[in-house]
């Protein structure tokens, strides 16, 4: 998987003015835009389409120090209009191409990514791969913008606004696995990109032949494989860094890649005041 990311960014640094058909040059590694997207979020810490704009706009600031036409720049890195690359330019940069042409800055570089494997081989996770059929995930969704670190308020209000006497009921629905009530993030924005909306949908999973009642929400979940990481600790910050070490440690050490459908967190233990859990995180995987 590294040596696919750095050959991606190669292709960005060649093409930094044109669109990059993602889709193609994946299947041409031999993954998925989907992991590939998903990968390069999660080690680079920020979505590859704001890695290159950030990339254009710092090659692009030469040519506007340098005195170049407005509109020929503009055009040269992919904007139909100034007034459009000026905003590109501004956010990046945090201030206007003219400004900068009189005062020399201030600018923000981006420098060229590359992707290295450290090999510590001081730590394990705990993990393990399980084949599951059908089955639905049924309960009380709502959209919510993504947030990378630290407890989501929004998710905490929506599982605030959800009766106790609910989780009784959803806990009679749940037949399979993954036990227990579940904690499901679907619909999530390929790039990772942080304030992005998704799908969290507090509840169960239930066999396929369940069928669940009218006024719940349900996601399908297809027949797969699935990677289970458990983790254990302050909650919830050892969730979170299992979802970075993923992506760090095991997709690339490991003959399997992320495929697209819902992540699970399974809740096994808790401390009364949720400051610590005991998790099983589950992610929809396929063999390279």
């Amino acid at each position: 998987m590294i040596a696919e990311l750095n050959h991606l960014v190669d292709v960005v640094e060649t093409h930094l003015a044109e669109d990059i058909d993602v889709n193609d040059l994946a299947m041409r590694l031999g993954t998925t835009e989907y992991h590939l997207r998903r990968m390069f979020s999660s080690l680079a810490g920020m979505p590859l389409s704001e890695y290159i704009r950030r990339r254009r706009m710092a090659i692009a600031a030469a040519d506007v120090v340098a005195g170049h036409r407005m509109l020929d720049t503009a055009v040269r890195y992919g904007y139909g209009s100034t007034e459009a690359f000026g905003r590109a330019f501004r956010s990046v940069h945090g201030t206007s191409p003219a400004e900068v042409r009189a005062n020399g800055g201030p600018l923000r570089s981006q420098p060229k990514l590359r992707f290295r494997l450290t090999v510590e081989g001081n730590s394990s996770m705990d993990t393990r791969i399980t084949h599951r059929p059908d089955f639905r995930l049924v309960g009380h969704a709502a959209r919510v913008p993504l947030i990378h670190q630290g407890m989501n308020p929004h998710i905490r209000a929506h599982i605030a606004s959800i009766p106790a006497s609910e989780h009784d009921r959803l806990k009679t629905l749940s037949n399979t696995e993954p036990a227990g009530l579940l904690q499901v993030s679907a619909d999530v924005d390929p790039d990772y990109t942080e304030g992005s909306e998704l799908t969290y949908l507090h509840g169960v999973a239930a066999d396929a032949a369940t069928s669940a009642p009218e006024d719940l929400d349900e996601i399908e979940v297809p027949e797969g494989d699935w990677v289970v990481f458990r983790t254990s600790g302050a909650y919830p910050a050892a969730l979170q860094e299992a979802y970075a070490s993923s992506a760090a440690d095991w997709f690339p050490s490991n003959p399997w890649r992320l495929r697209p459908g819902p992540s699970i967190v399974a809740v096994l233990e808790r401390a009364d005041d949720f400051s610590t859990a005991t998790t099983e995180l589950w992610m929809p995987v396929e063999r390279v």
